[in-house]
């Protein structure tokens, strides 16, 4: 396969080049800073600096791509419109890049806004917004939706499902999940939570 995925540096982005790389895979991790370049190229991805935020289309980048995964995020210390632009805004963009294969990142509760706090509204508003967006789109979609994300060692195992109890992942075994979900053609069309549980993680992905 050849992935480009948005958000390339960040934690879950490095952990899927990695996988992708190590199996043998073209992993194009897209990055806003070329200092961070040098990181990926020494997992084996192929690092891309592009700026979301300021371009208006990225299939110049995403060009002869198989898939592209959606782990962007404008991080829990910006604001309202920083979330509007990258969370919602860039997700977006990618959707309009000419990849018909798009995994998306989103966040466990995005699908439940009675349960938003005003202080995360914002966040899953945008998350909200772009899981609406990808799945009225016409894309091959997937949305994966984890719980809180840790640094966990990552066990292999996972639950799986669309009304989860709020629970925490390891960022390892969320790029394991979406590792599966890019093998795993069944996988389409299909939102899920995700939090730590007792499935093997292929297991779990092939009963989507």
């Amino acid at each position: 396969m050849d992935v480009v995925v948005a958000g390339g540096h960040g934690q879950v982005g490095l952990r899927l080049l990695r996988l992708l790389s190590d199996g043998g895979n073209r992993a194009r991790g897209l990055i806003r800073n070329p200092d961070h370049a040098a990181e990926l190229s020494a997992i084996g991805a192929e690092p891309v600096v592009c700026d979301m935020e300021r371009l208006v289309d990225l299939s110049k980048w995403c060009s002869g791509a198989d898939a592209v995964v959606f782990a962007a995020g404008a991080g829990p210390g910006s604001g309202r419109e920083r979330k509007r632009t990258v969370d919602y805004g860039a997700a977006v963009k990618l959707m309009e890049a000419g990849v018909q294969r798009y995994v998306m990142v989103s966040a466990i509760s995005a699908g439940r806004p009675e349960e938003w706090s005003d202080a995360m509204r914002p966040y899953y508003e945008a998350k909200a917004g772009a899981d609406e967006r990808l799945m009225q789109s016409g894309l091959d979609y997937t949305i994966v939706r984890p719980g809180g994300l840790t640094g966990d060692a990552g066990t292999g195992r996972v639950t799986v499902g669309t009304d989860l109890e709020r629970g925490d992942i390891p960022r390892d075994d969320v790029a394991a999940v979406l590792l599966a979900v890019l093998e795993t053609p069944s996988s389409v069309g299909k939102t899920f939570e995700l939090v730590s549980g007792d499935s093997p993680v292929d297991e779990a992905v092939r009963s989507l």
